[in-house]
């Protein structure tokens, strides 16, 4: 049985949810992803073209930088990353989860919160952060997720 990892970046709660939940179904462990710099709501409105995330996220070399580079990541064979869908893609902090850690080897599950979205080029966008991984589109999880469902989902991986 291989270990996992339940790795997300939320910047509402949301996110935090869904990967809480999903780590509880799956036996997994749960790694924060911060920024050095926390999000304010100011830097989260998408409808401001110079907030901050909308300057991260017109701008594909933006890697924000981490909190910590605490994740043991060469302990898990299987790495559910969970972040909030930000322009159809992976907020650019994720980015700089991947480029932080050798993956190489390793299966990495993406799952998503969304407010209308799916995954768009998440995938695509962030293989070359984790090239010697293999980088898997997981599922939304919006809503209540029962934990059945949540099972089924990780043991798919």
């Amino acid at each position: 049985m291989s270990k996992k990892l339940v790795a997300y970046f939320s910047a509402s709660g949301v996110t935090a949810n869904a990967a809480k939940n999903l780590a509880k179904a799956s036996g997994a462990d749960l790694y924060e992803i911060k920024p050095e710099i926390p999000y304010t709501r100011a830097d989260l409105n998408w409808q401001d073209k110079q907030s901050r995330s909308s300057l991260e996220m017109r701008d594909k070399s933006s890697r924000p930088a981490l909190a910590d580079n605490n994740a043991d990541i060469a302990d898990y064979d299987t790495i559910f990353v969970g972040f909030p869908i930000w322009w159809y893609v992976a907020p650019t902090i994720i980015n700089s989860f991947l480029e932080a850690y050798d993956f190489s080897g390793k299966k990495v599950v993406l799952f998503a919160t969304s407010g209308g979205s799916g995954f768009g080029r998440a995938v695509e966008g962030l293989q070359p952060s984790a090239p010697n991984a293999e980088i898997l589109e997981g599922a939304i999880l919006n809503g209540r997720q029962s934990e059945d469902k949540l099972k089924e989902f990780a043991d798919k991986f």
